[in-house]
């Protein structure tokens, strides 16, 4: 069914104005982490634009009046301009709306059951993104130079990649939250609301010692902005600024561009690399299951070209 069709069917009537804790769409963004409220909300306001042709904001969709038919289209649409994994999120996004209006009252339990007997687009796919060399890795790490900004930037990339942590968990993080006894960091509400403790050690450690050393002991985020006259400025950073911090670095390396979420992913691939027990990964990483820490698994593909080259291809160049 196209979103023209979609548009179209009369059901799918603006939502008579609803207090916030009525409205299914802010109470399933509310109960979110806030690394994925902002997704999550893009996805359903897509959606909503497939409902009404882009008459209605996600707010004022009503959604308890979805049925099966239109669920069943909307899949069709993602999977039509998205693939596979985004079209997934959307679904995923378009449940949990739904699940808030039928504990709200707004549709009733064979409607639901219904609308939410959608299955996930299936297939396989490789990860998005890339995993860094160890001469990228020195590369970044010496084009941190001794100033303030240097400083937390050898930090940042001490914690995205020898902690693994996502850079809305970084920002997040406190003071209080980092143990330099132990090397422990506490991080707090994580995706899917989950806390874990990741640990900074040899050089991770090193490098938050010394921006530490630079920061002072003020209460207050752990990685924070540091002006152009170098001065520490002990207030939060967004997740933009780390990816912003990490790309100058970058580019003072010579780097190809990567994105924050790569030292994540370089994180779990050197740690089954080097024989960590893949659901102490799991743990370290926040994975919400070993499935989604399996796909960062490069061994099996060291297996598969070691495979690949006990053939020989009878070439020569003339």
């Amino acid at each position: 069914m196209t979103t023209t069709a979609l548009a179209t069917r009369p059901e799918v009537l603006p939502a008579a104005t609803l207090p916030p804790d009525r409205n299914p769409v802010a109470v399933y963004l509310a109960r979110l982490a806030p690394g994925s409220r902002r997704t999550m909300a893009e996805a359903l306001e897509t959606i909503a634009g497939m409902l009404t042709a882009g008459r209605l904001t996600a707010a004022e969709v009503s959604w308890g009046a979805l049925r099966y038919s239109h669920t069943a289209a909307i899949r069709t649409a993602l999977a039509e301009r998205y693939a596979r994994t985004t079209a997934n999120k959307h679904l995923c996004a378009l449940r949990g709306v739904l699940l808030e209006a039928r504990r709200l009252g707004l549709i009733c339990g064979d409607d639901y059951a219904q609308a939410v007997d959608i299955h996930d687009l299936k297939g396989e796919t490789l990860p998005r993104g890339r995993a860094l060399e160890v001469g990228e890795l020195r590369a970044l790490f010496a084009a941190c130079d001794s100033s303030p900004a240097g400083a937390r930037d050898a930090a940042l990339l001490a914690v995205c990649y020898g902690g693994g942590l996502r850079r809305a968990e970084v920002v997040a993080l406190d003071l209080s939250d980092y143990d330099p006894a132990t090397g422990a960091l506490t991080v707090r509400a994580g995706k899917g609301r989950k806390d874990r403790t990741s640990y900074a050690t040899n050089g991770a450690a090193a490098a938050l010692a010394a921006w530490l050393s630079v920061r002072g002991p003020v209460l207050g985020p752990l990685f924070v902005p540091v002006n152009r006259a170098g001065r520490v400025e002990v207030r939060g950073m967004t997740p933009q600024a780390v990816y912003l911090a990490l790309r100058k670095r970058a580019e003072l390396a010579g780097v190809a561009r990567f994105s924050p979420h790569d030292l994540r992913r370089t994180f779990v691939g050197d740690l089954l690399d080097a024989g960590a027990d893949i659901a102490t990964v799991q743990r370290l990483a926040g994975h919400a299951s070993v499935q989604t820490t399996a796909r960062y698994d490069r061994r099996g593909e060291a297996t598969k070209r070691r495979a690949a080259e006990l053939l020989h291809v009878p070439y020569r160049r003339r």
